[in-house]
């Protein structure tokens, strides 16, 4: 038999680390080939020239220059034109 009285169990002690998202460098920085200039869940913010996305959305840039955000209307599938922040490497 056990010594000890039966104890409750919890329900609530599961937690997941923060994913590290956002922007990495900023508009007018310098950035090097490969570097990461956005961590993000979905297309928030679009590749422009100079940069490459990869397959969880992050944007990379492919060259070496300065980092540059620009608004630009982009058009959904249902017709509806919204404006997104396009991100470009010069």
């Amino acid at each position: 038999m056990s010594h000890v009285k039966a104890g409750g169990t919890s329900k609530n002690n599961r937690d997941s680390k923060g994913q590290r998202l956002g922007v990495k460098l900023f508009g007018g920085q310098k950035v090097h080939v490969g570097e990461i200039i956005v961590r993000q869940v979905g297309l928030n913010k679009r590749a422009g020239k100079g940069t490459s996305l990869s397959r969880n959305y992050t944007i990379h840039a492919a060259k070496d220059g300065i980092v540059q955000f620009n608004e630009r209307r982009v058009r959904l599938f249902s017709g509806k034109s919204v404006k997104r922040t396009e991100v470009t490497v010069e």
